[in-house]
């Protein structure tokens, strides 16, 4: 990590998490194709509890990064001890994770779908898939875990391959789940739930027997290490935790014009999820390097870094804006999506895609401010986006109709850049 170039540390770091990233941005979209096409209603409530799926994926890989980020740096600092408390106690914080989870969702759930919906069905789809991927999380939050220890240590093919492996096995199930097949229980949207869950256990075993083989995992669970992953991580679960409440109010707003406009933001969120991992994989990648050589005061690699992830990642936002732009109902009628869908969605869409290439650049800034010890900073950035800026916005637009709505994003986006701009150049290494 500190003499490799940056290029080729990059091209080879990054592909595989990217890769397994976007496959499983793929099998989201075959997810929720199959519930689309069994139950426009079952769409519906996907949708809306899509942010409550972003809030515990959150929750998961900001704890994985405060373990990778710990690990990093002890390699950075020439600290090679035994690092088996840290691993032990990181897989113990995907457990607490997912028990806390299933606690509070199961108690909660029935009011976010009273408020989020007016549909009775939607809702008791909602929270029937809900609940059984509350209960069953544990396979998501204990692979998370895995998942960053094993990319701290520089392993990205394990990581990808248990990625895949679930995803297949989502893809596979998801029909046999929902529809029947081969005279199994026709479960509707509870079957796209099991098949989720399912592949989440089987990436997490395939991650996690590893460690349990290379790690001595009898020392004592510390309080201390504890403490410290989610200090760290805590940046890192507050943006993505943020990006969640965001989806949510702007999903309440909406639905102050129809439960057409709600939809339409799902689709939206299912397709930019293919532009948007590539990034977020980069994201994974850059945090523990940018770590590493900030701790071995490697300044000029940590700006070459930066330099490099803004241009592969405008690469992949450039191709989102084009799609969007050029194909935008081929992309909708993937979900079914009726005339009153198309009509809003095509425009919201196109106006949507204005704000990719400065998302782009707040996104890689936010995690070089976490990986340069400026948490302070990336918690700036987050809060200005996606608190300050991305509802309010959303609401005051909202008076001038459901058009403007949607500019809300390359708004906000072309702020928060402004800002981190201003951040960049006033608080330099």
């Amino acid at each position: 990590m500190e003499h490799t170039p940056i290029r080729k540390l990059l091209l080879k770091l990054a592909p595989p998490v990217m890769l397994s990233l976007l496959i499983q941005s793929i099998y989201n979209i075959v997810d929720s194709y199959f519930v689309a096409s069994y139950s426009s209603k079952g769409f519906l409530a996907l949708s809306i509890i899509f942010p409550i799926q972003l809030l515990m994926t959150a929750l998961a890989t900001g704890t994985g990064v405060g373990i990778t980020i710990l690990i990093s740096k002890m390699d950075g600092e020439g600290k090679k001890g035994s690092q088996d408390h840290i691993v032990k106690t990181g897989i113990f914080a995907g457990i607490l994770n997912a028990l806390v989870f299933a606690f509070l969702g199961c108690i909660l759930i029935r009011f976010y779908y009273s408020i989020s919906s007016n549909i009775l069905t939607v809702q008791n789809l909602g929270i029937s898939y809900a609940k059984i991927i509350f209960l069953l999380s544990p396979g998501l939050f204990v692979e998370s875990v895995c998942t960053k220890i094993h990319q701290a240590k520089g392993n990205m093919m394990l990581p990808m391959a248990a990625l895949v492996s679930g995803a297949i096995l989502n893809v596979i199930l998801d029909p046999l789940l929902i529809f029947g097949y081969f005279n199994l229980p026709e479960l509707g949207i509870r079957g796209a739930a099991f098949a989720t869950v399912f592949g989440q256990w089987i990436s997490m075993l395939i991650v996690l027997i590893p460690l349990l083989k290379r790690y001595d995992l009898r020392s004592k669970i510390s309080k201390h290490i504890l403490v410290r992953i989610y200090l760290l991580g805590f940046p890192s679960i507050i943006m993505q935790s943020l990006y969640t409440l965001y989806i949510v109010g702007l999903n309440l707003i909406l639905k102050l014009f129809s439960e057409d406009a709600v939809t339409a933001l799902g689709i939206y969120y299912k397709l930019q999820t293919f532009f948007f991992i590539p990034l977020f994989g980069l994201q994974q990648v850059i945090v523990p390097i940018i770590s590493y050589n900030y701790a071995a005061k490697k300044e000029s690699r940590v700006n070459q870094i930066v330099h490099d992830s803004l241009f592969i990642s405008y690469f992949f936002m450039l191709l989102g804006v084009i799609t969007f732009w050029l194909i935008p109902d081929p992309l909708m009628k993937i979900f079914h999506a009726d005339q009153n869908v198309l009509k809003i969605g095509r425009i919201a869409l196109r106006i949507i895609a204005l704000s990719f290439l400065h998302a782009a650049y707040n996104l890689i800034y936010a995690v070089y401010f976490q990986g340069t010890n400026r948490g302070g900073d990336s918690l700036k950035v987050t809060v200005l986006r996606q608190i300050l800026l991305f509802v309010p916005l959303a609401w005051l637009l909202h008076y001038q109709g459901l058009f403007f709505v949607w500019f809300t994003f390359p708004l906000t986006e072309m702020i928060t850049s402004s800002y981190c701009f201003y951040l960049k150049k006033h608080k330099c290494l």
